[in-house]
């Protein structure tokens, strides 16, 4: 499956809504277009899509609430959410993913997620996660950057 290929199953109401339809390879395949995973074999995606879980969220339904515990990430399937961040919140789309903090040092959620649209999501434990990260370093660099550019980010809109 090609990257327009899995884009049209993320957006398939057949498959998009109803996770369960789709196969452990179809989602591997899916998680293989996002550039999270893009150094990851698709024997190893498959591996860690068996242990995923999949939630749906209304658009204004709370996905996490900031200070809980939940070592999870969640990666955007479909549909739109905000970061309640502090002073601009940030909008997350399919192909984002969040939780990143929590799975790294293991404290409280920082910031709350809120559904804008009908949101979709893959629920990722850290173990499983962090297994993963450790054989392929890509993974940790791209969330390391990630998280920069969301610092930098913070940092210049409390700057002005």
């Amino acid at each position: 499956m090609n990257a327009p290929q899995a884009l049209a199953l993320l957006r398939s109401r057949e498959v998009g809504l109803q996770p369960q339809r789709a196969s452990v390879r179809d989602w591997a395949n899916v998680l293989a277009t996002f550039p999270l995973f893009a150094s990851v074999k698709k024997r190893q995606l498959r591996k860690l899509v068996r242990e995923a879980t999949f939630a749906e969220f209304a658009p204004g339904e709370p996905v996490l609430a900031g200070g809980r515990s939940d070592e999870s990430l969640y990666i955007i399937l479909g549909g739109a959410a905000k970061a309640d961040e502090r002073p601009a919140p940030r909008v997350l789309r399919a192909g984002d993913y969040f939780g990143e903090l929590a799975l790294i040092d293991g404290a409280p959620r920082s910031t709350a997620i809120i559904a804008t649209q009908e949101l979709h999501v893959m629920k990722l434990p850290r173990q499983a996660i962090v297994g993963l990260a450790a054989q392929h370093a890509a993974i940790s660099v791209t969330m390391f950057k990630n998280l920069s550019r969301q610092l930098r980010r913070l940092e210049a809109q409390a700057a002005s």
